[in-house]
């Protein structure tokens, strides 16, 4: 640092990270907008156009979430491995431009009324093969763009943006929607063209790499063993995994809106954003007051939390209520997100974040994608209600079970790296 220059005391003083934070916004923002509405659509046209029963259409929920899911799986180590090698602008770029193409072909087709499952199938996963190579290259870029001091702020920061977002985009894209149904889907792809060229305004992102360059396959192995072999990021990567697997109550939300609370799109919209709000309310406290101790500990009480909540929410017959108790699963699954997040960036080395970064990406992937298929074969099974309790009640499970697997998880006290790598190897 230069006489005379001040080192910045937060993230929003570095003009990269402002250009971060406002292309995260708007690709998460058009990204739910599209996503929810999709969902909806698919359930309504399986109700509508198929003749397909409340279980039977909630299944055909369960189907979307694998079809996003699978290019994910076959793509992850594909990701993190572009992620680790190229610039990491332009493997973000690239993947909102292919999101952005779905969210027009979803536009045009609302438009002429010309939706059916197969093509709203092959839309979401298109999306899933997008959202793959976002994932790690955008979470790649902030430890490059800021001190190491600022990263658990600029972590909260970021997190704000995405819950924001995530509040706005299926609310405002609900609303709309119970209007024009084809505008929502056209807003979400200019807000993809935006974001495309925001985040290529930022400096060139590239991971630093000491020694000579590993080949291709090599590299994506090495990123693969070295979480396998470090139990503490294998227990953060798969506590999420499991938990959230189990409680995916989000997936059953147009059947809650429409066949149970009975409260249309525009109630779904409300409903996808209440989590978000909650979310986005715990990141803005934790931006300006960090969590500093105890960490590991309050990661797994918020996700025992997080099922208990889910648990309630089954049972609500009323959208106020609903919504509530939604707002609080936001909040204590923000909590867990932002001591994982902070955790995992700290303590995997730079040349070794992309690749760490997508198999995080793809566990939390699989427990919404794959939690989507568990929540709709649990509501073939057993009733929308019954599928989310059990969800609530394994997450719990699986809290007690990772907390006793994994005690490297209650022995993280704190964000400091080096200590923090002392605490987990005790």
């Amino acid at each position: 640092m230069g006489a005379g220059v001040t080192a910045p005391t937060s993230p929003l003083q570095i003009g990269d990270y402002r250009r971060y934070w406002l292309a995260r916004f708007m690709a998460v923002f058009a990204t739910m907008s599209m996503v929810v509405l999709l969902g909806y659509q698919l359930y309504e046209v399986a109700r509508d156009d198929y003749g397909m029963s409340v279980a039977e259409a909630s299944f055909q929920l369960g189907l979307l979430g694998l079809a996003q899911f699978i290019p994910l799986f076959v793509l992850t180590p594909l990701a993190g491995l572009a992620a680790d090698r190229f610039d990491r602008r332009h493997v973000a770029a690239f993947a909102n431009g292919i999101d952005g193409c779905v969210a027009v072909v979803l536009a045009v087709l609302t438009w002429a009324d010309a939706l059916n499952l197969p093509i709203l199938f092959t839309l979401a996963a298109a999306h899933g093969a997008a959202r793959v190579f976002v994932g790690p290259s955008m979470s790649a870029i902030a430890p490059n763009i800021v001190p190491p001091p600022l990263l658990p702020r600029a972590i909260a920061l970021s997190s704000i943006a995405w819950q924001a977002a995530s509040v706005a985009g299926p609310a405002v894209g609900g609303l709309i929607y119970a209007g024009v149904t084809w505008l929502p889907h056209t807003i979400s792809a200019a807000l993809m063209v935006a974001a495309m060229v925001l985040i290529l305004t930022v400096r060139p992102i590239k991971a630093r790499h000491e020694g000579p360059p590993l080949r291709p396959l090599r590299q994506i192995v090495e990123g693969m063993v070295y979480v396998w072999r470090e139990r503490f990021l294998l227990g953060c990567i798969t506590l999420d995994l499991f938990a959230v697997l189990l409680a995916g109550a989000t997936a059953l939300l147009p059947v809650f809106a429409r066949d149970i609370l009975f409260v249309g799109p525009e109630g779904l919209g409300l409903m996808r954003a209440a989590p978000a709000l909650g979310a986005a309310s715990v990141a803005l406290w934790l931006s300006f007051r960090p969590l500093q101790r105890e960490v590991g500990v309050k990661m797994l009480w918020a996700v025992a939390a997080f099922g208990a909540l889910t648990i309630a929410f089954a049972f609500s017959r009323c959208l106020m209520l609903s919504l509530a108790i939604l707002s609080l699963m936001g909040a204590v699954d923000m909590i867990s997100v932002f001591i994982r997040s902070s955790l995992v960036q700290l303590f995997t080395p730079d040349d070794r974040r992309g690749r760490v970064s997508a198999i995080s990406g793809l566990a939390i992937s699989a427990s919404n994608e794959l939690g989507e298929m568990q929540s709709g074969l649990a509501a073939a099974l057993l009733g929308a209600v019954g599928a989310v309790v059990f969800g609530g009640a394994g997450a719990i499970v699986v809290t007690l079970v990772w907390a006793w697997q994994f005690p490297e998880l209650r022995r993280a006290r704190s964000f400091e790296p080096q200590e923090l790598k002392r605490e987990v190897s005790t």
